[in-house]
């Protein structure tokens, strides 16, 4: 696990991209994670695989137009804002296409399932929440001395049992998961902290 101090003082990947869109390397990594998605999502609604690419990509643009702009307001969050931005550049996409005769209802299915949009959704919110705990993970291995680390990551992230963790760290199995619990109790205090401050 990484203690770069860049890694652990940036906010997540959405929150980046929100902070400085004309980051290369962070653009970069949001439409690595998020391009397949929406193309995924498209493509179980009945789209053409053209089409699903062509969302996508009106989709992040919009969505790198909208991030320029975009400024937290008292009570708004991030994930709500992103969630309305993707659906716009959605509708705009499907919306422009109904008209055409050169795609005669290839997409038009789309837009009659509000489900399709609460998969995207979905999806979103547990790609934001597995890098919350991806940055919490990496906070609270600095903060704790590598036996309690170990302990943790052995029986909690490898799956190991008690016994065959306490073999390989050389104590006892109560103290393996003593170790295991403080982690977890960190991690979901350090997770609520980094939600309150993204949110």
């Amino acid at each position: 696990m990484s203690n770069d101090p860049k890694k652990d003082t940036s906010v997540t990947l959405m929150m980046r991209v929100q902070e400085d869109p004309a980051d290369p390397r962070a653009w970069d990594e949001f439409v690595e994670r998020y391009q397949p998605m929406i193309c995924a999502w498209c493509l179980r609604w009945g789209s053409q695989p053209a089409d699903a690419d062509d969302v996508a990509q009106q989709v992040l643009l919009k969505l790198l137009t909208a991030m320029k702009k975009y400024r937290r307001q008292s009570g708004s969050s991030f994930r709500g804002w992103l969630k309305t931005v993707t659906h716009n550049a959605w509708l705009d996409f499907v919306n422009s296409r109904q008209n055409s005769p050169q795609y005669p209802g290839s997409i038009e299915s789309i837009t009659d399932s509000s489900d399709a949009l609460a998969d995207l959704e979905k999806e979103m919110q547990s790609a934001f929440e597995a890098e919350l705990l991806a940055l919490a993970m990496r906070r609270i291995e600095a903060r704790v001395k590598p036996s309690t680390w170990e302990a943790f990551r052995l029986t909690a992230i490898e799956n190991l049992q008690g016994v065959e963790a306490a073999a390989r760290l050389n104590m006892d199995v109560s103290n393996v998961f003593v170790h295991k619990h403080r982690v977890l109790k960190l991690l979901e205090s350090e997770v609520r902290v980094l939600k309150s401050e993204r949110c």
